[in-house]
């Protein structure tokens, strides 16, 4: 009988993805990607928005394959609905280093281990409408302003970020970049901004002899683009949840730029985590479509 492959942290199955001492020494200590965050309100109240705080009709979870694999014609993901609840993410086989990986990325004639499914929900969103939001500054329904995260080289050349021990965050408890900003704090204790979506876009160089990959660590809604193409889908609303990407399978031309773009939900209480982990050096993109809108 197969066994699936033990549960272990992100970082351990990152700690086989290394960078060349020879091309280690060429590269920066750090990078900062520049985005932007979009503040709501919790739908319980007066211009709230109807996803944030809203429980999936199942139970809290991830949700994957409710989000088109393309992005729209703004560089936005589309709502389609019809995914389901995942039982067990998909894991994939990378010269026998394994990563969760978003269950349409599953090879079957390269890994062992498919995902497991329950009901189909849409993840507790309202609609197609209400998801087109999320992205968009909409007056009336969000506030925005710009925002930066530093990626530092460890030792080992992955680049990381990790709200558990970068400040501000480590100390108020998470990864909460709008605390007493824009709409304010939601009510309650911990006292914390809770409701907010985060985009970034950037590009890279892909290289095909870097191993190169990708890893969010955190919750809520997480979702990756690369070359326009959904590569990790965190949706729902869950718990600390890790995916990978292995670019290597996107099938890029070695040498060549490509574009990179991420998206973020935090949407419910109490907590809020945030860890990427990379060997890409990633770039801003001077084409961003997304606008900073201050009240």
């Amino acid at each position: 009988m197969r066994h699936r492959p033990a549960l272990v942290s992100a970082a351990t199955l990152l700690a086989v993805v290394t960078v060349p001492q020879a091309a280690a020494e060429d590269l920066p200590e750090r990078f900062t990607l520049t985005g932007v965050v979009r503040d709501f309100k919790e739908r319980s109240v007066e211009a709230g928005h109807p996803d944030f705080e809203k429980a999936p009709d199942s139970g809290f979870g991830l949700y994957c394959g409710n989000i088109a694999r393309d992005l729209d014609a703004d560089g936005k993901p589309v709502f389609l609905g019809g995914g389901r609840k995942v039982s067990w993410q998909a894991w994939a086989n990378d010269g026998g280093n394994w990563f969760t990986i978003a269950p349409h990325m599953f090879d079957p004639s390269i890994d062992q281990y498919p995902a497991s499914f329950g009901p189909y929900d849409s993840g507790g969103v309202t609609s197609a409408e209400s998801f087109s939001q999320w992205f968009r500054d909409v007056p009336g329904l969000n506030l925005s302003r710009t925002l930066s995260i530093d990626l530092v080289r460890q030792a080992d050349g992955l680049y990381v970020f990790d709200s558990a021990t970068v400040e501000p965050y480590a100390s108020i408890g998470g990864f909460f970049p709008i605390d007493d900003e824009l709409y304010g704090n939601s009510p309650g204790t911990p006292h914390h901004n809770y409701h907010f979506t985060v985009e970034i876009a950037a590009e890279f160089i892909y290289d095909e002899n870097a191993g190169q990959v990708f890893t969010f660590t955190g919750d809520d809604d997480v979702y990756v683009f690369i070359n326009g193409r959904l590569v990790i889908d965190l949706g729902g609303v869950h718990g600390v949840t890790s995916q990978s990407v292995l670019v290597d399978r996107l099938g890029l031309e070695d040498g060549q730029a490509y574009h990179f773009k991420f998206f973020f939900a935090e949407r419910h209480r109490t907590q809020s985590n945030f860890r990427v982990t990379t060997n890409m050096l990633l770039e801003g993109s001077d084409g961003q479509t997304i606008t900073a809108a201050y009240d």
